[in-house]
């Protein structure tokens, strides 16, 4: 069997064609399967190949345009430059399309996944959040290069390209790290909370005796370590390095859509699943009453201490530590009205989506910040007797190619 050439560092001329799940967009070369990033549906390109499987397809940055789309526009970050080639920022796959294309583009994604791995051929449309393209971003991860300069990674590489800001987080959350020199190889984490604090820490990794072994030390270099944020008039308490969502915009936009998805019923029961520190808890509750109840499981300790912070006000919200496979499992749990479920990215996954349906809810809300994973839990939903009946998609993260959907899923019964 003849051993096929490798092509990293090839150029090659090629014409553009869908967009595919990860931020890049589909080609063929001779056969070949080409992944190719900064490009757009029906452009002609050079792009020059940065990595090859040695198999049936390879990935390529595009680095010169020789028939644009009509979305495409010049990155407004000057590391998103077409002439740096590979050495562009990782952080963002669009820079170099305009809103509506970004948009257009993540729904083509969604309505593939479905079809594709759920079966549903679903009309989709990505919604805008409030506040445009730029500086929407709270919360950002930066590297340390050899020479203590903060940066962000290309593409699939681990080197660390140092910047002086990032157009696409809330002003001075970048710059504050931008202008110190820090311990090469530290990783540094940054959250402006709703009152405008800036919380940053650092982890370094220091040797230890033992050869190839190290230590991650945490500190706090800015901010008090507790994000404080308000969102439909409610404060909530968080750690600044736990999660909470990084668009500025979304814990208000998604928390209406959960609530009105899930309608929990006066003196019902609902169940908040990955519940974090409570931000969909809360509206469960006033919704449930005081004659009701809701049952928040999160496996972070720190976010459900947290959470009984923030709902200290609702003593008819009970809290699990524990991962939802294990708090499941107790078979002495009220059946739920509604379920609430906003799992990692990786999605919810056959056993939980099982025990959810065994109890037979009314209702089911899915929060899914991948398309695929939102497709696979669908597909166990809908062999489990559960099919979708509403769908919201929300371009939480403009300028890449994540997207943030809200399922609302019912028992086929319901609507037969």
């Amino acid at each position: 069997m003849t051993e096929k050439p490798d092509w990293t560092g090839r150029r090659l001329e090629v014409e553009i064609g869908p967009v595919a799940h990860g931020g890049h967009c589909v080609a063929r070369h001779e056969g070949r399967v080409v992944f190719v990033r900064h490009a757009l549906p029906r452009e002609t390109v050079i792009a020059e190949v940065t990595e090859d499987n040695g198999g049936g397809f390879c990935r390529a940055d595009a680095v010169e345009v020789l028939r644009a789309a009509a979305g495409r526009v010049s990155p407004p970050c000057p590391l998103a430059d077409m002439a740096l080639g590979s050495d562009r920022c990782g952080g963002c796959d669009f820079q170099h399309a305009d809103g509506e294309t970004q948009r257009a583009l993540k729904a083509a994604v969604i309505t593939e996944q479905l079809q594709r791995i759920a079966g549903l051929d679903w009309p989709v449309e990505v919604r805008e959040l409030p506040g445009g393209l730029l500086r929407w971003r709270t919360r950002a991860r930066l590297a340390v290069d050899r020479k203590g300069h903060a940066g962000f990674r290309p593409s699939r590489s681990h080197r660390v390209i140092p910047v002086a800001d990032c157009p696409i987080t809330v002003e001075g959350a970048v710059e504050e790290l931008a202008d110190r020199r820090w311990r090469p190889g530290a990783e540094l984490t940054v959250a402006a909370d709703g009152e405008g604090e800036l919380h940053v820490t650092a982890l370094d990794r220091k040797p230890q005796r033992r050869r190839g072994h190290q230590q991650a030390v945490a500190r706090q270099v800015a901010g008090s370590g507790v994000a404080h944020e308000s969102v439909r008039g409610r404060s909530f308490e968080v750690a600044a390095q736990g999660f909470w969502q990084v668009h500025k915009a979304a814990p208000e936009t998604f928390t209406e859509v959960v609530a009105r998805f899930a309608a929990v019923p006066s003196g019902g029961t609902a169940w908040d699943l990955y519940g974090g520190v409570g931000l969909f808890a809360a509206d469960l509750a006033e919704q449930a009453g005081p004659t009701g109840s809701v049952l928040l499981v999160e496996s972070s300790r720190r976010a459900v201490e947290d959470a009984l912070t923030n709902l200290r006000d609702q003593p008819q919200v009970e809290f699990r530590a524990g991962t939802v496979e294990r708090v499941l499992a107790d078979e002495d749990l009220p059946n739920p009205d509604v379920v609430v479920l906003d799992p990692p990215r990786k999605g919810a996954g056959r056993e939980v989506v099982r025990a959810i349906t065994a109890r037979e809810p009314s209702r089911i809300v899915h929060v899914a910040c991948d398309p695929a994973a939102l497709a696979r839990d669908v597909s166990l939903f809908a062999e489990n007797g559960y099919r979708m009946v509403e769908l919201e998609s929300y371009d939480a993260f403009p300028m890449t190619h994540h997207i943030e959907c809200i399922a609302l899923l019912e028992p086929v019964s319901a609507r037969a």
